[in-house]
């Protein structure tokens, strides 16, 4: 789906509704992870949807939340319970929040039938029920019987084509896309449409597989592509190097040999790792080698960038390096350069992510891993825009239709 405003695509805004005195079905991203103990252990996507719960509290609304969590599989199970969701938000909000043992049936009923304009309604996890993923039409009338107006705001769940988020919204006279929603939109547009130049789109993570249609639609946008992480072993392998035992998608060398010649063609310098740091076991205390690309010995795994690659990429970042095209003015960045959730290999990671926060280019990051990492590095306030979603932020950009823009459409009057 091309970048453009709510109003081009015939999509409401929260701001146009009427919300005085309605049960306003606000949907969420509350797929926040938790810790050890059981509690939200980043609320990042919580304190997202702050502006637009005060906002239609603000208006007179009633705000009923739903969201979902992990993968509970259409049933019910403790473990993915949105309590911890509930505890952070009311702490967030200084409100109570009222949590039902259900999101549909009596109790969540009762609670939205005698709900006070001070309180917040956070209906259980969707996902308990297979009708959500099913986007089963059955339980989204169950939903909608529950409120007067709909508005969705969980970007991070736009690209799924579940029934909270597709069947939902169609059957919603009053439905518009709410503040988080106009606000990711608006920065990724930018960079669908008209992105500053120089451009420079930064991609890392474990696969190819989920990229290349955002890897093709960045062909005709940047001026030079970055490529870490394990993905970068396919693409280095499709040069002809060897990297022994590392993470490579053999099934995917061919797409990527032929992204590397689309990009040459095209005259777009694609900068990959120069060397890699190595361990034969992936594990926290593993004795770590710095290896030239194509020079790892059989049983060895790259785990991280290198320190040459760092310095060359971040030199693209800063503009310093011979072969950047100058300092960049708008810059993307979607997926790590290793595993960086281990201190020993994060390091790459950690330093595109200061890169990005000294730079003064316009730095999108796309949600997801990348986000965890500017916020491990602590420069989440230093960037132009870390996004909640890194798939849809990816499906978006590769130009894809995304079912929960979809749905909202034709609520224009």
């Amino acid at each position: 789906m091309a970048a453009a405003s709510l109003e081009s695509l015939n999509i409401r805004s929260v701001k146009e509704l009427d919300l005085q005195n309605r049960r306003v079905l606000l949907r969420c991203d509350f797929n926040t992870p938790l810790d050890a103990d059981g509690e939200v252990a980043d609320d990042t996507r919580i304190v997202a949807a702050l502006p637009t719960i005060r906002y239609v509290q603000e208006q007179g609304g009633r705000v009923i939340c739903c969201s979902h969590l992990g993968r509970p599989k259409g049933k019910r199970d403790a473990a993915f319970s949105l309590e911890p969701v509930a505890h952070r938000l009311a702490e967030l909000l200084e409100q109570e929040v009222l949590l039902p043992d259900d999101c549909v049936g009596d109790a969540a009923e009762h609670l939205i039938a005698n709900q006070r304009s001070n309180q917040v309604v956070l209906l259980e996890n969707l996902r308990f029920h297979a009708g959500e993923k099913a986007n089963s039409e059955d339980f989204a009338r169950k939903l909608a019987d529950n409120c007067d107006v709909y508005v969705n705001d969980a970007f991070g769940a736009l690209h799924r084509e579940h029934a909270s988020v597709s069947a939902l919204p169609k059957m919603m006279p009053d439905r518009a896309a709410g503040l988080l929603i106009e606000r990711e939109l608006a920065f990724l547009g930018e960079l669908a449409t008209g992105a500053a130049s120089p451009y420079i789109a930064v991609v890392g993570g474990a696969k190819i597989s989920g990229k290349i249609e955002v890897l093709e639609k960045l062909l005709d946008t940047v001026d030079g592509l970055i490529i870490g992480g394990a993905m970068a072993n396919t693409f280095l392998v499709a040069n002809g190097h060897d990297m022994g035992g590392s993470l490579v998608e053999a099934d995917r060398v061919p797409i990527a040999r032929h992204l590397l010649k689309r990009f040459a063609a095209k005259g777009v310098p694609v900068w990959l790792p120069t060397d890699v740091l190595c361990v034969e076991e992936i594990a926290p205390e593993a004795k770590v080698e710095t290896r030239a690309v194509g020079d790892l010995r059989p049983g060895q795994k790259a785990v991280d960038i290198g320190p040459d690659t760092v310095a060359l990429f971040t030199g693209v970042v800063d503009g310093s390096a011979p072969s950047a095209p100058g300092l960049p003015k708008s810059v993307f960045w979607n997926g790590p350069m290793g595993i960086f959730e281990m201190d020993a290999f994060a390091n790459g990671t950690m330093a595109m992510a200061r890169a990005l926060a000294r730079s003064t280019a316009r730095s999108i990051i796309g949600g997801g891993d990348s986000g965890a990492a500017v916020k491990k590095a602590g420069v989440s306030d230093l960037v132009t825009h870390v996004s909640t979603g890194g798939g849809a932020s990816l499906e978006y950009l590769s130009g894809n239709v995304l079912p929960g823009l979809v749905a909202l459409r034709g609520g224009r009057r």
